[in-house]
């Protein structure tokens, strides 16, 4: 018998394995580009109570592919505070029952030879990618067919490697006792640190199924690895949520805790367990030859999806014990008076996932006009300093600090904007994108405006000027008038601007308008009148012009935001 070209054959499996993850990718973009924005809209609605989040964390989970990528932005979103930790984690659970789908598709893959599906498959993948409506379309097909033919070479790649003939390898694989808790543990923590290490618990289930086929690693050993499989799809949660807050760290570290109890209690009675899920899809778990490659494949598919469902209805329950076990672990941190902001949704970098990056980014631009807004606060007490004192120069000092501060946001956002749009992003998102780097613009030049505001009144201080009782009227009236278009645009920010009426902005601007008109025209008969001095009325009216240069970038923003522009009187 010609002995296999095993180094050919290792080759072959390293590269369909690659184009396993590579049609994974594929798939999972395309998918986004078909549903990304209904996908972005149950995100941000997420979630109301602990199954609703479980539901949520399976559908999207199941829709992208990927339980790491929703485990990674479900931290994110626990970081920037738009989700509690006991939401967290019911995600996390859902994202556990959402992957193994991925399971049942490859056991799909080496159950069935799929080669007269896969090139018709390819085939009106590449007619579909030429037609720009149904390009996503495409994508989606030769993503699948990629994945598909990989499973295929995979399949092809354990018959030519012959292990069942190979009695070295089948010695190595005897000499372990497969009735051993001992030889459990260990498959488990090779299943562990592989799967930490390649980041992708899909390549090593692959591997999981293509070894347990050849009929050479034993069931149980294979099942071993599978649960290893799970806590080592933990690392990238944890590695993401490194230099995170507290609560974010602590939602990575619950997906670790979820995934290790449920190993736990499944060692306990990993037997009988694994014995009845070989009964569900008839595989003979005490069988050693003739080992059937499809009832294998099923039977790793079926202890996957039921240790899953079974750990989630067990621990679902336990939320606030395990919240209080990761909130035990990782302590708060104790805040300082003073913390300078920072980026909160985008400090993960970007999301595996590009289409619901640009959620992200919708978030952190509504952080970044909030701040905007507590900056106008700022400079409203600043209009009431009276005098050059310490409390003028430590309000002054905060300002300026924070200008700096939105100047760096703004290259950030900016720039991690840029790099989502590198990706295959869909023609809306696209637009998008565009709409938001012009929205971050704006809300830059309104820091801009605040902290000009600011340097007008350390103007009049330093000068030791004084506004009379009806100039601190018309300012207070018209900072007044700005708070309310400001936070026309927080609500805005927050929403879905298809849903808000404008006009209200609109009309804002033209009372605003109106109002500087009326008060520059008034201002020009009251220094005529001597009623205060010319230096005092132009320190004056360059905060009135100010404020209404200021409301024009609001206006800006409402107009990048819903395209609809104002029509001129």
């Amino acid at each position: 018998m010609q002995q296999p070209d095993y180094l050919k054959i290792v080759i072959e499996i390293i590269g369909s394995l690659s184009l396993l993850l590579y049609g994974m990718k594929i798939m999972s973009e395309s998918l986004q580009k078909m549903a990304g924005s209904q996908l972005r809209r149950i995100l941000g609605a997420m979630t109301t109570n602990r199954f609703t989040g479980i539901l949520t964390g399976t559908f999207i989970t199941c829709a992208v592919q990927s339980s790491s990528a929703t485990t990674v932005m479900t931290v994110s979103f626990v970081n920037a505070g738009l989700l509690s930790l006991a939401q967290a984690i019911s995600v996390i659970m859902g994202a556990n029952i959402g992957t193994t789908l991925t399971a049942w598709i490859m056991s799909l893959g080496f159950s069935v030879d799929l080669r007269s599906v896969v090139f018709p498959a390819f085939f009106i993948g590449i007619m579909l990618i030429f037609v720009r409506k149904k390009s996503s379309i495409g994508d989606f097909l030769f993503g699948l067919a990629f994945m598909f033919f990989s499973l295929v070479l995979l399949s092809t790649c354990g018959k030519d490697l012959q292990l069942d003939k190979n009695p070295e390898m089948i010695e190595f694989f005897k000499s372990f006792d497969i009735h051993s808790y001992s030889t459990i543990l260990i498959f488990l923590a090779v299943g562990t640190i592989i799967t930490g290490i390649v980041q992708s618990s899909a390549a090593v289930m692959a591997i999981t199924i293509l070894m347990c086929s050849t009929g050479v690693l034993p069931i149980y050993l294979g099942i071993a690895l599978v649960m290893g499989e799970n806590i080592g799809t933990t690392m990238t949660a944890n590695l993401a949520a490194l230099g995170a807050t507290p609560q974010a760290r602590r939602a990575a570290l619950a997906h670790l805790v979820f995934n290790v109890t449920g190993v736990i209690w499944v060692i306990i009675f990993f037997y009988p367990f694994t014995h009845f899920c070989c009964q569900i899809v008839g595989y003979e778990y005490e069988s050693t030859t003739n080992v059937s490659a499809q009832r294998v494949s099923m039977a790793l598919a079926a202890f996957h999806t039921a240790f899953n469902l079974c750990n989630t209805f067990l621990l679902v329950w336990f939320i606030p014990v395990i919240e209080r076990i990761v909130n035990f672990i990782i302590k708060s941190e104790k805040e300082e008076e003073e913390v300078e902001p920072r980026l909160q949704f985008l400090e993960g970098g970007i999301m595996q996932t590009p289409e619901l990056s640009v959620l992200e980014a919708q978030k952190e631009i509504h952080q970044f006009g909030l701040r905007t807004h507590r900056m106008f606060d700022m400079a409203k007490e600043i209009i009431n300093t009276e005098k050059n004192d310490e409390t003028f120069i430590k309000q002054f000092s905060r300002l300026e600090k924070y200008e700096s501060i939105a100047d760096k946001m703004e290259l950030e956002i900016s720039k991690y904007l840029e790099q989502v749009s590198d990706n295959h992003l869909s023609d809306i998102t696209k637009a998008q994108i565009r709409r938001m780097l012009r929205i971050i613009s704006e809300i830059e030049s309104i820091s801009d405006s605040c902290y000009n505001i600011a340097r007008i009144i350390n103007r009049k201080v330093s000068s030791q000027q004084e506004f009379s009782a009806e100039q601190y009227k018309h300012i207070h009236r018209m900072t007044s008038l700005i708070d309310q278009s400001l936070q026309f645009m927080d609500t805005l920010l927050s929403s879905h601007h298809e849903q808000l009426d404008v006009n209200p902005a609109f009309n804002l601007e033209n009372e605003i308008n109106n109002y500087r008109n009326q008060l520059k025209t008034q201002n020009i008969y009251s220094v005529d009148s001597h009623e205060y001095s010319y230096s005092v009325g132009t320190i004056y009216m360059d905060i009135i012009n100010e404020c209404e240069k200021l409301n024009d970038y609001i206006v800006n923003v409402v107009e990048a935001s819903t395209g609809i522009k104002k029509k001129e009187a």
